[in-house]
């Protein structure tokens, strides 16, 4: 497989013959305001794309894990064609994409296979408490093919159950979690920080790990630096990855 890290949690993803674009953030530097009730009011995303949104778009299918705007916005709207394979987490999020216009919008608990790939839904929390509740379902998928190692992309979630469990249920070879710490004044962190990424590579320390969402929101508190500095006092670098926006790795 081959995985480009675009920005946030946007990924281009080559696997088993075909391209995926994986939560699409497509709008320009700062074209958003900021996500409130957070400590560093500056206008979303904080940084550019790496590359060109004609050159993101150009895939087989789009999965949507769930639809915050910092996966699913105004720009990704616009840009992508109306006939795209949209792939929702649920049959209420197919039919909010449905409204904006676009044609072929599947669920994922009802689409399971594109050509030789099996898609599984798994499940996870953004957040805990009152806000976990406020931030809604959201979802990840794994991938599957004869050739290929099995990929786990978590989505917007931090350490639970629900990610223990599809560790287990799943062995994937391939992980990619969704960092940064996001936070807003009050609670938890809603994605991975630095423990949750480290309980990960404990549940799984024969898999590379890859970090994505990271540096692209203003409630994102986590940065690379600090993250790889966690990592490599754990000696955990050679399966911990964190890349920059524009990078691609091969696994």
């Amino acid at each position: 497989m081959k995985i480009r890290q675009i920005r946030n949690a946007t990924i281009v993803l080559e696997y088993g013959g075909m391209t995926y674009l994986i939560d699409p953030y497509l709008g320009a530097k700062g074209a958003y305001p900021p996500v409130t009730n957070t400590a560093n009011p500056v206008n979303n995303p904080t940084v550019d794309l790496p590359v060109s949104v004609e050159d993101i778009i150009q895939s087989d299918a789009v999965i949507v894990t769930h639809l915050h705007p910092d996966h699913f916005d105004a720009a990704a709207v616009k840009a992508l064609p109306k006939d795209a394979n949209m792939i929702a987490q649920s049959d209420e999020d197919a039919e909010t994409i449905r409204k904006q216009g676009f044609r072929n919008v599947q669920a994922l608990d009802r689409m399971n296979q594109m050509g030789d790939v099996r898609l599984s839904r798994t499940r996870g929390r953004h957040g805990t408490g009152e806000i976990g509740r406020l931030m809604g379902n959201v979802s990840g998928v794994v991938f599957r093919h004869p050739d290929e190692k099995t990929l786990y992309i978590a989505g917007d979630t931090i350490w639970c159950t629900e990610v223990e469990e599809a560790i287990r249920t799943y062995r994937p070879e391939v992980i990619i979690v969704n960092g940064g710490g996001a936070q807003f004044l009050q609670g938890d962190p809603i994605t991975m920080g630095k423990e949750d990424i480290a309980r990960t590579y404990s549940a799984a320390p024969q898999s590379t790990i890859i970090v994505s969402h990271m540096e692209a929101v203003n409630h994102c508190f986590l940065s690379r630096r600090e993250l790889k500095q966690f990592i490599e006092e754990k000696g955990a670098s050679a399966h911990i990855i964190v890349p920059v926006d524009g990078e691609t790795m091969i696994c």
